[in-house]
């Protein structure tokens, strides 16, 4: 069973034992916390088993991602993704920042920005992959903490970003200690990308939060070069 059906199910528990144990003060009927739990257990179980933990992921998404300021902060992360992918040739074909968003598109219910990256599959299943493609998503997968500092001084994403740069160089057998150096590469490589294509980058922040399409965001950074 998924982390987050876990989560939610212990969370759960614990909810309906503090309504147990508070029932008789506030006169709730003992059957009450009962028919939640199986209420709630079945759910969980359905969603693990039946949407792969989509539910979940959608939920603790909408929880955690409440606040203005945690939504700003994916909304500038992703943003940084979009911008170096389509300056380095990389095309976007969609976008999603919330996990519904992502579900509603008839994907995985997870926020990010998805590249046409069928010439990184091929490479890969080939065990050869070119060090200038590599380079190329080494930067667009930094971009997001880089973009978030470049705001904030600070990310509190891209755990999911780093570990993408290490599951490729494991998988082509590449030294660990290359793994740090590639993410300070590609740190390095997409800071100056955004910081040169400032106005750029703020334009399609602006696109991206009033949910512009992939093309029309494609044009505000080309018309802000």
């Amino acid at each position: 069973m998924k982390d987050t059906s876990l989560n939610i199910i212990a969370i759960s528990i614990f909810a309906i034992t503090v309504s147990i144990l508070l029932g008789p003060l506030f006169n709730i009927p003992e059957a009450v916390p009962a028919i939640a739990t199986f209420c709630l257990l079945g759910l969980a179980t359905l969603d693990n088993f039946q949407w792969q933990g989509q539910g979940g992921t959608i939920l603790v998404d909408w929880l955690g991602g409440s606040s203005k300021q945690k939504r700003d902060r994916i909304l500038h992360h992703e943003a940084g993704h979009f911008l170096v992918a389509h300056l380095l040739g990389i095309p976007v074909t969609s976008y999603a920042l919330t996990a519904l968003e992502a579900f509603k598109q008839g994907l995985r219910a997870q926020v990010g920005v998805r590249f046409e990256d069928q010439k990184l599959a091929t490479q890969l299943q080939s065990g050869t992959l070119s060090a200038q493609l590599l380079d190329q998503y080494c930067t667009v997968w930094m971009a997001g903490i880089v973009a978030e500092k470049f705001v904030y001084g600070s990310a509190q994403g891209g755990a999911e970003d780093r570990t993408k740069i290490s599951a490729i160089l494991t998988q082509l057998r590449r030294p660990s200690s290359e793994i740090q150096l590639k993410q300070n590469w590609g740190s390095l490589q997409a800071k100056n990308l955004i910081e040169t294509n400032k106005l750029a980058y703020e334009s399609l922040v602006s696109a991206m939060a009033e949910r512009a399409t992939v093309d029309e965001c494609c044009d505000i950074i080309q018309q802000n070069l």
